[in-house]
């Protein structure tokens, strides 16, 4: 009904202006009067100018009924007084003349004049019902809502998606007119080149066609250069280049369109003589598109905010000399992976994934190459390798972990790196972009290839960081002699570069890290063999004949068939494997070979194929993975399935064995492993601690295994997934003053693994990744706890263990009972040991100590029970033997021996013992005993000079404390505390029980953390005694316990950080130390020959970090350090004096240098301390207070650099913490789900804060200068460096800050903020342009 009086009324206003015209014209009314008639008849109707229904009228009967000459003269002079719209009348006319301009070139003259004259006049229309009905119009006639695919389109976006359209009509007339082909990927095309089939019925009355068609020829050919004059002229204008830079950043495949036109005309300009002709236009056309599409912002140079925000690259080879040196803008690579190195955390992202991130991210913030950024890869992992030449002996991840990261994790991350820009490669690669190299890198084929290609060559420079460890030269060398034997071969006639021929064993050559860095990249398909051509890869002064034969490699022996027999097989497992194939062959084996034969390949595949086979280390983690969930036949049934793998328990217990290593566990972790390899464990766990073992049941070292002993390597290598031994809450985000961590658990394992598996169901790209892996199995079933009922009641049973007291069981529940025979099978035990010493470590009775095995008589004590029974029942004979001890009913040395029979006869039990005995010190119940020797043992040999080192080491990093027991007290330990110690020093050093070491450690330093008596320097004497090759190790390790309750400790470590890494003094040469920068702060080596050097006190930062209980705390300290830094370097400055005044804006620079450094050494430290929730808190917390409070901690008032210099270090620290957890843009799914998801949120919370603090809503108390200057700069560097943030934030928010930069005359910067909005800030961005 609306619509049919809507029809009629403009067929009324039609019949009114047509008449009322020809009455004008019959008068011979000039233009201008005519057109007023038109206007008035439109007032007349009670209708606004300008009016959409008169457009509409004019240009309808212009093309359809009453074309003539006139006509174009009323409608030219309707749009030149604004009775019209003229993009509106542009917009009906662009559909209706284009497509038909060869058959009507006179009228497509007369649209391009019209095009030319108004196209960019007057775009600005008030708002009201006339522009929201021009905004459809526009939409309707242009198809703008299908071709651009915006749901809403308002008069923003039909001002701006108009001019885009024309631009792109005009280019694609004139391709067409000129003969071209276009190839585009547009899904709709060109709407006017191609729409429309109605043909123009212009006057041609009186006029002979054969008379005119020479004329009308020539206007084809000039129309076609017309065309491309009238795109030209626009695309100079400045708010046409606003508007396709719009359209660049929020709608790059539409933009792409356009450029894909371009390099059509581009590619044929030599071989067309009309465009050659045009090559001028064409030059100034190109030169237009890509000023549209720079990113830079044009800040107010004259400005000392401009020069901030602008300061330069921070590059490796153009970083600043000063302060912490060239290396510093790029130090988040190595804090990220010596902190990767850290094996008492584990992480259930893989490491490739967040140094692929960070990768990306410190491109675009350092404004570096690819080259730049690839080599600053290298250098850091090569730096990793150097720090720990020579380890520290003891049960933490050494150099294997280390050349992990350097010679699997990095070239992994690369090929990411790589893969993303071959995935999605940049669709135009014409001559006419190809300048200004770091902005339009991308635009060349395969930079990142190329940019990887040249930081190996560069590689080379770095000599002593490419000297190889000693364990690790025979690798090197056989790389290097691989290069020279294949020079060699290609010399003798072998041209084919990527096969390399058979060894010749008088060849060799000396290599090093260099020549494994080649090939784990060879060996990923990012380089080719051409790589042993590079100058200087294989040196002829390193090449020797030697007539010694070389032996060829035991996999080649096995590649042709040989049986895995005892000599081969040993070969193979110190021998790493090379390549698929021979994994493959592996891999089948250890699924349908013999029982024989699958054993010895699981030994195989955990070997050094595991731990050091580099070029293929992903797919044996995978396989490893794999094999510890056997495929379960489909005739077994669910009853069935323990049965099932009773015959597998001899290769699961050699893998679960063989992968409980420190060193492994940790790659499997790097791998980001964890979620998948505790859903393997859950099923084996719930299986093997369901079965009731055998009366032959043998000891945990029993060649033989057995039910109990596989159950409890699974089970321990399950619990160290997480920190088992911690209350639940403490797993959440505490409030203000406390921790605030997010540690993992196995419900959050068993979401991230879920989680994976749901993304590759559903993500065909995964699918088709993993279908070309050959060890890739189908998407496995989600895994819920709730499928594993005993795993599920241990579980819940431990929480509620740790959570509170045991309650009361009566004599005659099942449990009761079953811990009755424990206690039972104890207290037997310990009558037959007899009276000893109070020295646990002196005797021992166990297995586990390294004593023979019990009895055949005492075998018939044990009870014979499933493990999941006696776990559930230990915590209440823990409770009974510890209570009978501290009433002296039970003496400490029974006490010990009955624990440590428990742990012997099973293993497993050593968790809930660590869980309860952990919850009873933390609730501080129990009475400290003394370690004096008799009752318990005595620390005190070693104790003296064990606190003695704690406090250099401490020193050495900058930190003093003072003693932790007063002189002349003997040393204490709560009961709970000294029972467990007592029992650890019992343990025997083998590596059969290596997995039993591996959740000790952690154990004992968490109960000593959760101690209110300062007991780890008792841990330590007690354990330098009892193994004195670890001493070093141990000691270090007690140096992080004053941290996790000494607050004055924390402060002193971090601003020991900050000094060792920039220098007592960042700018001016004095009191510069000899070590700084990365060196300064992590250290140049561990140690050097059993020797330890000064601890690096970042290197101690990152081993102590995750024991700060006040997170919040750390988090102010942190930022106040930045804050106070940019201010010292703002006092060097301007210390300078007149001598400067020539060269302040150098000086300034050096300045602004700094303040990156500082700030991005502080976001280090933050992000690794807390992470995604410290940054949260940085945001919402840390800077709003500072920025509101007054008093000691008031900002600025300190000079006006000094102000505006602290306000840049806040803005510059905040945008890094959150580019280095959020990433700069569009990050994976499993990053995202860890990391990012929160970025929208943190960051429009604060953009709020921000926005009303402008609007004057919030009262500050910092000083102006600062407050503006943080506001200019955080906006800078967002648009600069993360504009993908923008789109995140609320429209209106984003209005009212550029209101308020525009207040501040810092137009540029609201523009270049409105710009990066998205599609919904176009209609803003246009009413600030008009």
């Amino acid at each position: 009904m609306e619509a049919a009086e809507g029809g009629g009324f403009e067929a009324d206003l039609e019949r009114r202006v047509m008449v009322a015209v020809k009455a004008a014209e019959e008068r011979g009314d000039p233009p201008l009067l005519r057109a007023v008639e038109a206007a008035r008849c439109v007032q007349e109707r009670g209708l606004g100018l300008p009016n959409p229904e008169l457009a509409r009228v004019l240009v309808s009967n212009l093309c359809f009924a009453n074309n003539n000459p006139s006509l174009w003269k009323l409608l030219d002079q309707t749009m030149a007084s604004r009775v019209v719209s003229p993009i509106h009348v542009l917009a009906l006319l662009t559909p209706r003349v284009t497509p038909h301009r060869r058959m009507q070139p006179e009228a497509y003259r007369l649209y391009l004049d019209l095009v030319s004259r108004y196209a960019l006049s007057s775009l600005s229309v008030e708002a009201g019902s006339c522009r929201d009905k021009i905004a459809k119009s526009v939409d309707d006639a242009l198809q703008l809502s299908d071709t651009f695919g915006v749901k809403k389109v308002d008069f923003g976006h039909a001002v701006v998606l108009f001019i885009m359209t024309v631009i792109t009509s005009l280019i694609d007339c004139t391709i067409e007119d000129y003969g071209l082909r276009l190839v585009s990927t547009d899904k709709h095309g060109s709407v006017c080149a191609n729409g429309g089939k109605q043909l123009m019925e212009l006057d041609v009355k009186g006029n002979s066609y054969d008379k005119r068609i020479e004329h009308r020829e020539h206007l084809r050919r000039t129309n076609a250069l017309l065309a491309i004059e009238v795109a030209e002229k626009m695309s100079s204008n400045k708010k046409t280049k606003a508007f396709l830079h719009l359209i660049h950043i929020n709608m790059p495949e539409k933009f792409n369109g356009l450029l894909q036109r371009l390099q059509t005309i581009d590619s044929n300009i030599l071989t067309s003589e009309s465009l050659l002709s045009i090559s001028d236009i064409l030059n100034k056309l190109f030169m237009n598109i890509k000023k549209a599409m720079s990113t830079e912002l044009l800040l107010n140079k004259h400005h000392l905010l401009g020069t901030l925000a602008d300061a330069g690259p921070c590059s490796l080879n153009s970083c600043n000399s000063s302060g912490a040196g060239r290396d510093a803008c790029w130090i988040p690579i190595d804090i990220l992976m010596e902190n990767a190195m850290d094996g008492k955390h584990l992480y259930a992202i893989s490491a490739v994934e967040v140094l692929t991130e960070l990768t990306k991210t410190l491109k675009v913030i350092n404004q570096a190459s690819w080259q730049e950024t690839f080599q600053a890869l290298w250098v850091s992992a090569l730096r990793l390798v150097q720090r720990d030449r020579e380890p520290l002996e003891g049960p933490i991840p050494h150099l294997d972990a280390r050349l992990c990261m350097l010679l699997s994790i990095v070239p992994l991350a690369i090929v990411a790196v790589v893969k993303e820009e071959l995935d999605i490669p940049y669709p135009v690669n014409s001559g006419f972009l190809r300048s200004n190299s770091h902005e339009n890198e991308g635009n060349k084929f395969s930079s990142r290839m190329h940019g990887l290609i040249s930081s190996l060559k560069m590689l080379g420079q770095f000599s002593a960081l490419l000297l190889p460890p000693p364990s690790v030269v025979n690798a090197a060398n056989n790389a290097a002699t691989k290069a020279a034997v294949f020079v060699s071969n290609y010399k003798a006639g072998n041209n084919n570069l990527n096969v390399v021929g058979r060894n010749d064993s008088s060849i060799k050559a000396v290599g090093n890290m260099l020549h494994l860095i080649v090939e784990a990249c060879i060996a990923r398909n990012l380089i080719d063999t051409s790589a042993y051509f590079w100058p200087g890869y294989v040196v002829p002064s390193a090449l020797s004949r030697d007539s010694t034969s070389v032996q060829d490699s035991p996999w080649s022996t096995f590649l042709e068939g040989a049986p895995l027999t005892g000599s081969l097989k040993n070969s193979l497992m110190v021998t790493p494997a090379s390549s698929l194939v021979e994994l493959e062959k592996m891999y089948h084996i250890a699924v349908n070979g013999s029982e024989e034969e699958k054993l010895a390949a699981a030994k195989i595949l955990c070997g050094a194929s595991l731990v050091r086979g580099w070029n293929v280390q992903e797919h044996v983690v995978h396989i490893v993975v794999k094999l510890l969930s056997p495929p379960i036949p489909p005739d077994s049934s669910a009853s069935g399935v323990g049965n099932y793998l009773i015959g597998h328990m001899s290769v699961l217990s050699a893998i679960l064995f063989g992968v409980s290593c420190v060193d492994i566990v940790h790659i499997l972790s790097l791998y980001g492993m964890v979620p998948e390899v505790a859903a393997a464990l859950m099923p084996l766990c719930e299986a093997f601690g369901s079965l009731t073992p055998l009366s032959s049941h043998r000891s945990s070292t029993s060649e033989e295994p057995s039910v109990y002993t596989v159950f409890s390597c699974a089970f321990l290598f399950l619990i160290r997934l997480w920190k088992f031994y911690k209350p639940p809450q403490e797993h959440c985000i505490a409030g203000r003053g406390g921790s605030m961590r997010m540690e993992l658990t196995l419900d959050y394992l068993l979401l991230m693994r879920n989680s994976r598996i749901a993304l590759q169901n559903s993500s065909p790209v995964d699918r088709t990744v993993n279908n070309m892996d050959p060890f890739y199995s189908s998407p496995s079933q989600p895994v819920y706890i709730d499928s594993f009922p005993k795993l599920r009641a241990w579980y819940f049973q431990n929480q509620a263990c740790i959570a509170s007291t045991l309650s009361g069981l009566c004599s005659k529940n099942p449990v009761h009972q079953v811990a009755n025979k424990i206690l039972s099978m104890i207290c037997r035990k310990m009558s037959k040991t007899g009276p000893v010493s109070g020295n646990p470590s002196s005797n021992s009775s166990s297995s586990i100590s390294g004593s023979p095995v019990s009895t055949s008589e005492d075998s018939f004590q044990r009870p014979m029970l499933p493990a999941w029974d006696i776990l559930e029942a230990v915590p209440f004979v823990l409770e009974a033997i510890l209570t009978a001890c501290a009433h002296g009913k039970l003496s400490s040395r029974e006490l010990t021996t009955g624990l440590r029979d428990l742990v012997d006869f099973l293993p497993a039990s050593l968790a809930t013992i660590i869980s309860y005995f952990s919850a009873e010190i933390t609730r501080g119940i129990w009475k400290p005993v003394p370690m004096n020797g008799t009752d318990w043992p005595s620390p005190a040999p070693t104790l003296l000079s064990t606190e003695s080192e704690i406090k250099e080491i401490l020193a050495s990093a900058g930190v003093h404390i003072k003693s932790c027991y007063p002189r002349g007290m003997p040393p204490m330990l709560p009961l709970p505390m000294a029972a467990l110690v007592s029992l650890t020093i019992t343990f025997k050093l083998d590596k059969s029980v290596e997995y039993i070491h591996g959740v000790v450690g952690q154990a004992l330093e968490n109960c000593a953390t959760g101690c209110t008596w300062p007991s780890m320097p008792i841990i330590g004497a007690l354990w330098t005694q009892k193994v004195r090759r670890w001493h070093d190790f141990i000691v270090l390790s007690c140096s992080r316990s004053p941290f996790s309750r000494d607050k004055d400790a924390v402060a002193q470590l971090i601003r020991s950080c900050f000094t060792a890494f920039l220098g007592p003094s960042v700018v001016g040469g004095s009191h510069i130390t000899a070590h700084r920068g990365v060196n300064g702060l992590l250290g140049q080596f561990m140690s050097d020959q059993g020797v330890r050097l000064p601890i690096a006190p970042g290197f101690l930062y990152l081993r102590t970090c995750r024991t700060f209980h006040d997170t919040h705390f750390v988090n102010e300290v942190i930022f106040k350090l930045v804050i106070e830094w940019a201010h010292k370097l703002a006092n060097e400055w301007a210390s300078g004096g007149p001598a400067h005044l020539k060269s302040s804006q150098i000086s300034l620079a050096a300045a602004a240098s700094g303040v990156q450094q500082v700030a991005t050494l502080g976001t280090c430290l933050l992000c690794i301390a807390g992470g995604v929730e410290m940054v949260q808190v940085l945001y919402e917390e840390t800077l709003p207070t500072i920025l509101l409070s007054a008093g000691g901690e008031k900002l600025g008032g300190a000079g006006p650099v000094s102000n505006i210099l602290q306000g840049y270090a806040m803005a510059y620290m905040l945008i890094l913490c959150g580019t280095f957890v959020w990433g700069v843009g569009n990050t994976s799914p499993a990053y995202t789900s860890v990391f990012s998801s929160r970025r929208a949120r943190v960051i429009g919370i604060h953009m709020d804060f921000v926005t009303g603090a402008v609007e004057g809503n919030i009262l500050l108390r910092c000083d102006p200068a600062t407050w503006k200057a943080y506001v200019s700069c955080f906006v800078g560097l967002l648009v600069k460096f993360a504009p993908a943030w923008v789109h995140e934030v609320k429209q209106e928010t984003l209005r009212k800050l550029a209101s308020g930069l525009r207040g501040w005359h810092e137009c540029d910067l609201a523009l270049s903020l409105l710009e990066r909005g998205g599609p919904s800030s176009m209609t803003a961005v246009v009413e600030y342009m008009l």
